[in-house]
């Protein structure tokens, strides 16, 4: 018996090491380790470990002897309908600041905090302290004692299982899916909290749930929580909600007795008194709001006007500063985009010939001052990108199940958008993407281009500013010389977001924002899941099982080249797959504000950060 007995040993020993060795190779396992629950720690990164210590005092770019006081006004174009940033219904007309990437997350906030001068680096908030499995098969919080909603409530572990509950019922994408890969939520302590995530989980998840916002358990009514309110919420942020005029504006109130006012992560962060959102038609009157003084700070992206707009008196005798900011960030993906959900859409090279009639080269110079780039990549501007850059062996195994996905001249780096000489008619250009056209069974007939069954080439843009209108008046005027009419719709901000929601366009003019730490956002963008999923991002309708291997690939890799290369990998996916007309960018952040605002001196790895900034009159 014992024999056997050690045979079979031997042959299971066999077994498991030659599984290990598969999984190695696959990059599954990096290192022999085992799978031990880590201490808890203050923070935690996607890619090695948090930069600031546990003692840090303050974010590096934030001044902490900033003055506490005064007010700020921001002006933003559009209109309002909810105070609920977490449903369908609102999920693009909820009033800005109440959980907003700009102006900050004043009334809601979530267990940890992401610092934006790390690439995905996350440290307390709600949570004073953080624990995570080696394998992040599962993360436990641990509440910070002090922590409080607006009514002095304290947060509790109820509140944040009852968050995960509630959104998965009534919540908007993504927070509506985030408990498929939580196997289960326990209580483990009085202010203890530990996710026990199941295989659909990958390596960001985890610290995704110390993103994901707490609402108050006490103060919310599940049966009326995914109808659009006016109703003031209940948080625990810095700012309680102090006056709204519907679809005008929204004011906040400093809370004094906020909670979280002495952690190190708010140092030198929310240090106005009073924050007013205001919201405007057009552009154009918010500028003019911006010019007497009603707006106090105001971004500006198009050459032209930060050039001839800004020369007003109050800019010539220094009461308006004009400041240049420069970022690590790649630059974000603006462009015409496709919706492959439309029939004329769906042909991949018919987008590729639409792509190459954009003339940028002329729209630079006669528009915009030559003062744009021309935007190729995805991650542009970062190591992140692929274009030149011969795809490296990692990635010639991600995409070896996929043959003919990726061009060849995407492949080995040398792709770049089609280039014109400047001249407005470029006829290589022209003749080169008719031949495109003509090989998909594109003909002219009596002056129009049209596809194999005799139908007319045409579409809509859709546009919501006036900037936007006329690179589309320019981009229909190329079209137009090989027989493709074009229309162009502008629309108020309230039709453009219930029609980008519902998918209900041919053509949009949009931007996908970039970072240096792509994620689980890019299935909201582009995954097959995301397709048909009303209030998705994924505008071109983009349903590509390549694109979901590399999505799947980059949450799960575990180390920074893996990482890299997997990125990269779905750069060349996308690039090739032709799902938007790629427009243009500036390398840096333009932004005006009345010199009584003031700044700290060091700018984040992701540029200017509005909470950061102060109202100098309270120095006074």
């Amino acid at each position: 018996m014992k024999r056997p007995t050690i045979v079979m040993f031997l042959i299971i020993k066999r077994v498991l090491t030659q599984t290990v060795r598969l999984l190695f190779a696959a990059g599954i396992f990096i290192s022999v380790q085992n799978t031990a629950q880590g201490q808890p720690t203050h923070g935690i990164a996607m890619h090695g470990e948090p930069a600031l210590a546990t003692d840090f005092k303050h974010l590096p770019y934030a001044n902490p002897d900033a003055p506490k006081g005064g007010k700020i006004t921001y002006g933003v174009q559009g209109t309002f309908d909810s105070l609920n940033p977490f449903i369908l219904k609102s999920m693009r007309t909820t009033a800005r600041g109440m959980w907003d990437p700009a102006f900050g997350k004043l009334v809601f906030e979530s267990l940890l905090f992401r610092t934006r001068d790390e690439p995905f680096s996350m440290y307390g908030l709600l949570a004073e302290k953080v624990e995570m499995s080696d394998d992040r098969s599962w993360i436990e919080f641990t509440l910070n004692a002090k922590a409080k909603w607006s009514d002095g409530v304290p947060v509790s572990v109820e509140d944040v299982i009852f968050t995960y509950e509630l959104l998965a019922e009534k919540g908007r994408p993504p927070y509506s899916s985030r408990m498929k890969k939580i196997d289960r939520i326990e209580k483990t302590g009085d202010r203890r909290v530990k996710f026990f995530l199941n295989e659909k989980s990958d390596r960001e998840f985890p610290l995704i749930i110390g993103l994901t916002p707490v609402l108050p358990k006490h103060a919310i009514n599940v049966e009326t929580f995914d109808q659009s309110t006016l109703d003031f919420p209940l948080g625990s942020g810095p700012y309680t909600i102090s006056k709204v005029d519907p679809g005008q504006r929204i004011r906040f109130q400093r809370d004094d007795n906020y909670w979280g006012r002495d952690l190190p992560i708010n140092k030198g962060l929310y240090n106005y008194d009073e924050i007013t959102v205001e919201y405007f038609r057009s552009a154009s009157s918010l500028f003019e709001a911006f010019k007497k003084g009603i707006v106090d700070v105001f971004p500006e992206g198009d050459p032209a006007q930060w050039r001839r707009a800004f020369n007003f008196p109050a800019v010539k005798d220094g009461r308006v500063k004009k400041d240049v900011f420069k970022t690590g960030r790649p630059a974000s993906m603006f462009g015409f985009f496709f919706n492959t959900r439309e029939r004329q859409f769906k042909n991949k090279e018919v987008r590729r010939a639409l792509a190459m009639m954009f003339d940028f080269e002329w729209t630079n110079k006669n528009l915009f001052f030559d003062a744009y780039k021309r935007t190729g990549s995805f991650w542009q501007g970062s190591t992140l990108s692929s274009i030149g850059t011969v795809a490296s062996d990692i990635e010639i195994d991600l995409l070896k199940d996929f043959p003919g996905k990726v061009a060849p001249d995407v492949m080995d780096g040398t792709y770049r958008p089609t280039k014109t000489n400047g001249s407005g008619r470029d006829r290589k250009v022209l003749r080169a993407a008719f031949k495109i056209f003509k090989k998909a069974g594109y003909k002219t007939v009596d002056g129009k281009l049209t596809d194999p069954e005799g139908r007319p080439l045409t579409f809509e843009i859709m546009c919501k500013t006036q900037g936007e209108e006329k690179i589309s008046i320019n981009f229909a005027r190329s079209l137009a010389k090989i027989g493709i009419d074009v229309s162009i719709r502008t629309v108020d901000d309230a039709q453009y977001q219930r029609r980008t929601q519902n998918f209900e366009y041919e053509m949009i003019v949009a931007t996908l924002s970039s970072s240096l730490s792509p994620g689980a956002e890019q299935k909201w963008r582009w995954s097959q899941e995301s397709r048909d999923i009303n209030g998705s991002f994924n505008y071109a309708g983009a349903a590509e099982p390549a694109i979901d291997a590399l999505i799947d690939a980059i949450v799960t890799a575990r180390t920074q080249e893996e990482f890299i290369s997997t990125v990269r990998a779905l750069d060349r996916l996308l690039i090739s797959g032709h799902y938007l007309v790629p427009l243009f960018h500036i390398d840096e952040q333009w932004v005006a504000r009345w010199d009584y605002i003031g700044k700290p001196e060091k700018t984040s790895l992701y540029g200017y950060r509005y909470p950061t900034w102060w109202d100098k009159r309270a120095e006074k």
